[in-house]
């Protein structure tokens, strides 16, 4: 284990007219560590401390107070995205390829690791990329196959829920390749990436009912012939901050929740996701390439734990 935090840039939002700075105009962009095979799926716990995977096979845990960086769980069945319940339970995607868990699973806080779902309609999924749970403890995942030799069981790569008595369902169908998702703090909005290497690279979104279900599909953004959105987090006012891009166009992309780009933070990895964290939640993570980003941001991010209080 070893530590790393360099200083990299002084950063910026550009902002649309009527629209705040997101980041304070001394915010560097510090790197914390930097010896992961490819990072992902960041997530602050009830710990304060910054969880993310290392898609090499296993789950780091960044901790602030003494900025050392150390192994939480391995291997770590390929797991992917993470986000923590409302009981501060880590609930992960786990992926397809050597080792993968093809699964949601659950690790409780004495360290147990169980399985939510690895099925739907007997069938095993594909290769869960992303996660997000709303305030009625429903988990919302996003499954495609970018990388694995596994026989696949489901020829769509949908978005399902699972419901807290584990019923699993697919609600979507309609994304050929659904990747980062996140919800509006209202949890009246889902939104998902369409991340297609080889067709449509959109920020999409789908009115989300009371019984979990959604509203027809709306293109919010086009990403075109560039790199698409990866992963997503949202804000307490409901913005958009989703990692797209390669690298002169690699960042975190801000949008406001009528999908106006009003902001953009370079990163010199390529972004796969990024959430809040920190003391006032208003420290943003990212993770890209190899490495651990955070800067200090003028905004709150959104927590489901504030939210079921």
């Amino acid at each position: 284990m070893r530590f790393v935090l360099v200083a990299l840039f002084v950063v910026g939002a550009s902002s649309s007219a009527g629209e705040p700075d997101f980041f304070p105009k001394d915010a560097k962009l510090e790197k914390l560590w930097s010896e992961g095979d490819f990072t992902e799926g960041p997530a602050q716990g009830p710990d304060g401390c910054l969880y993310f995977s290392d898609i090499g096979n296993r789950i780091m845990k960044f901790d602030p107070a003494n900025g050392k960086t150390s192994e939480y769980r391995k291997p770590s069945s390929r797991a992917n995205g993470l986000e923590f319940d409302a009981k501060g339970r880590l609930v992960a995607c786990e992926g397809a390829n050597t080792g993968g868990g093809r699964r949601i699973s659950l690790t409780e806080k004495d360290g147990t690791v169980r399985t939510l779902a690895d099925k739907w309609q007997g069938k095993r999924f594909n290769s869960p990329n992303d996660l997000i749970i709303d305030t009625k403890g429903r988990v919302y995942f996003t499954d495609p196959r970018y990388v694995g030799d596994e026989p696949r069981e489901i020829d769509t790569e949908s978005v399902y829920r699972i419901d807290p008595d584990g019923e699993v369902t697919r609600i979507i169908t309609d994304v050929k390749k659904p990747n980062g998702i996140a919800l509006s703090p209202e949890n009246k909005t889902l939104y998902v990436a369409e991340n297609n290497p080889k067709g449509d690279r959109f920020l999409l979104a789908f009115s989300l009912n009371d019984d979990g279900s959604v509203g027809p599909k709306k293109v919010l953004y086009d990403f075109k012939d560039d790199r698409g959105i990866d992963g997503m987090c949202i804000d307490a006012q409901g913005n958009i901050f989703a990692t797209a891009g390669q690298g002169k166009t690699g960042g975190v992309y801000i949008f406001n929740p009528k999908a106006v780009k009003i902001g953009f933070l370079a990163t010199p990895e390529v972004p796969t996701n990024c959430a809040f964290g920190g003391d006032q939640g208003s420290i943003l993570y990212v993770t890209a390439g190899k490495s651990l980003y955070r800067i200090r941001t003028n905004t709150r991010g959104f927590f489901l734990a504030d939210a079921v209080k």
